[in-house]
């Protein structure tokens, strides 16, 4: 069975690639992650989550 790890998407960015890669994690679009995020973003923690995530999910290597 192969390991399936969650990378920023290097293809599929607005900014930084975290809802392309989150998408491509859960076989979804990511235009309905980047719909969940503007509603937690209307709460004030959708734009902290953002950006934790950017910094913790690393870039998709080169050779992936």
């Amino acid at each position: 069975m192969e390991h399936k790890k969650l990378y920023r998407s290097k293809e599929n960015r607005m900014l930084c690639g975290v809802c392309g890669g989150i998408g491509e994690y859960f076989n979804v679009d990511a235009t309905l992650i980047r719909l969940g995020l503007v509603l937690l973003a209307c709460t004030g923690t959708g734009i902290l989550a953002y950006f934790i995530a950017a910094i913790i999910i690393p870039d998709r290597p080169s050779d992936y």
